[in-house]
């Protein structure tokens, strides 16, 4: 990404306010990898009679936006989200930061207020944001940490709490417990009174007992699937185990919620392996569930509650700017990152 400007034109990209028409965005016009990316000044986005646009203070970085960075499974194109390219040339979902402007039929938010939650393209110094898509930014959370919990943190909740239909007292196991959504999916399932196993390497054990988990497996020297303990509910987030192996963990009537898979081929990627789970569920004791995110408000505030009372807190691990959001997707693309990263303006 070619991030080189002359001292007037980078004197005037920072220096973007309300009244300015343009801002300082990461676009991408095709599909591909990091190198479709760059920086640019470009036009702010308008707003919808139902958005507001939110002065981007920090946005996270979630697997769902490289996903739409390279287009892959190529059935999300046939989906709608773009044939060559994506929809939205500005990426990024997650968003916190401050309203500036709000559409006409707009109620819950003012100009000056503080959020978090979805938008389309938050890394830029504006996106902006449905009002259902939004929440009040938890008092105790700053912008960064703010920033890195709407899609991972709800798609945690949902799984577990819709999907999962979790219950106190349960045993749960978490594979990729110490990514994203997994550090959100641990420490919720605790907050709902889980007895939380969960899965990662060598590396990231710490992390997961950091979280709050009662036991921690080693995927490098231990198989989940053929150890001695059954679970009520397994939750597979971005794995590669087959079903079989994954029923050969739960117990008799215990429940497989898949969140995400990044095997399976070009075309359908993890979904295949979400359908084929669907599919047979029926004829099963057991229940195979797959879980879709959906983006809403009114999953942010529970989360807020969590975060307010100390029950969850955002694993950030660090922290990049705007210009570096291509190296920021290396390190997400390369499964290293422990936690959340977040891009900062």
């Amino acid at each position: 990404m070619n991030t080189e400007q002359s001292p007037t034109a980078t004197a005037t990209a920072r220096t973007s306010d309300a009244t300015s028409p343009t801002m300082r965005a990461v676009v991408q016009d095709r599909y591909g990898e990091v190198d479709a990316l760059r920086l640019e000044q470009t036009s702010r986005p308008e707003i919808a009679a139902d958005e507001v646009l939110v002065r981007v203070h920090a946005a996270g970085m979630d697997r769902g936006t490289w996903h739409n960075m390279t287009g892959r499974p190529y059935l999300m194109r046939i989906m709608g989200f773009g044939f060559r390219g994506p929809k939205n040339r500005v990426p990024g979902l997650d968003v916190a930061g401050t309203v500036v402007e709000v559409g006409s039929s707009v109620t819950r938010f003012a100009v000056g207020d503080e959020v978090f939650g979805i938008s389309r393209g938050s890394f830029a110094e504006y996106a902006a944001a449905r009002e259902d898509k939004l929440a009040a930014k938890p008092q105790s959370l700053t912008f960064e940490q703010a920033a890195v919990v709407p899609v991972s943190g709800i798609t945690a909740l949902q799984a577990l709490r819709d999907a999962g239909r979790l219950q106190a007292g349960q045993r749960v196991l978490i594979i990729g417990a110490s990514g994203g959504v997994g550090s959100y999916a641990v420490q919720i399932a605790k907050a709902l009174g889980a007895h939380v196993t969960g899965v990662a390497s060598t590396s990231k054990l710490d992390l997961l007992r950091s979280l709050g988990a009662d036991d921690v497996i080693d995927y490098t020297r231990e198989d989940f699937a053929e150890g001695p303990d059954r679970y009520d509910l397994i939750i597979d987030i971005a794995g590669n185990s087959t079903l079989t192996r994954l029923r050969r963990a739960l117990t008799l009537h215990g429940t497989l919620v898949i969140v995400g898979g990044e095997d399976g081929g070009s075309f359908t990627g993890g979904i295949g392996r979400q359908f084929r789970a669907l599919a047979i569920s029926p004829f099963l004791p057991q229940r195979l569930a797959m879980h879709a995110t959906k983006e809403r408000a009114s999953d942010l505030e529970p989360l807020s509650d969590l975060i307010e009372t100390g029950r969850v807190t955002p694993s950030l691990e660090r922290t990049y700017s705007l210009d570096q959001v291509p190296e920021a997707m290396r390190q997400l693309q390369a499964g290293t990152v422990r936690g959340k990263l977040a891009v900062t303006l």
